[in-house]
């Protein structure tokens, strides 16, 4: 005859049920935490624009230097990353948007799913207009409708990082750092 011991089976019970525990307790929490409003956040570098916009539905108008419109929705899907120049474009301004150019190409191969589109007065130096227009698409707000993303302190430059369906995203103000702007470009563009 086959009998169990008591011990042994309350005993086999516990540890079973420990076991079931342990896998349970974080599946738990999380849904206490989801269900109290508690949700994790992203970090990211730039500010999110809210409440949000989209420059598609607002039909928002950039002309482009040579006379087009900026088409918000693309061919493909691609982000467009908008530069907003303050006043007197120069070294600080250069600067950053070399930054900015430097992090499109730091995707690599995905560097082709960003565009580039500087809105502003360009350079007063024909060599550095010529070289920004190497990766940059210029063009100017037609109704000024961006002019509260635009910085206003001289040689200083913002940008808005914009959905290819035409969301505006985040804010990245003046001063911005470009190697924090290259990670967040990093986890949406893949």
């Amino acid at each position: 005859m086959n009998t169990v011991d008591p011990a042994k089976l309350r005993k086999s019970r516990r540890s079973l049920l420990l076991i079931l525990l342990v896998f349970a307790a974080p599946a738990i929490v999380a849904g206490l935490l989801v269900s109290g409003g508690w949700q994790p956040a992203a970090k990211a570098n730039g500010r999110p624009i809210l409440p949000q916009r989209n420059f598609v539905a607002e039909k928002l108008r950039v002309q482009l230097a040579d006379g087009r419109p900026y088409a918000w929705r693309d061919s493909k899907p691609r982000m467009t990353l908008v530069a907003l120049a303050g006043p007197d474009c120069a070294v600080h301004c250069l600067a950053a948007l070399t930054g900015m150019a430097k992090a499109r190409v730091m995707l690599n191969r995905n560097q082709s799913r960003l565009r580039l589109l500087y809105l502003g007065a360009p350079p007063a130096d024909a060599a550095e207009r010529r070289a920004m227009m190497n990766y940059w698409q210029l063009g100017d707000d037609v109704d000024g409708r961006l002019a509260d993303y635009r910085p206003a302190a001289a040689d200083s430059v913002s940008a808005v990082l914009v959905e290819s369906d035409g969301t505006a995203l985040s804010l990245y103000p003046a001063g911005f750092d470009a190697a924090g702007l290259l990670r967040d470009l990093q986890k949406v563009i893949r």
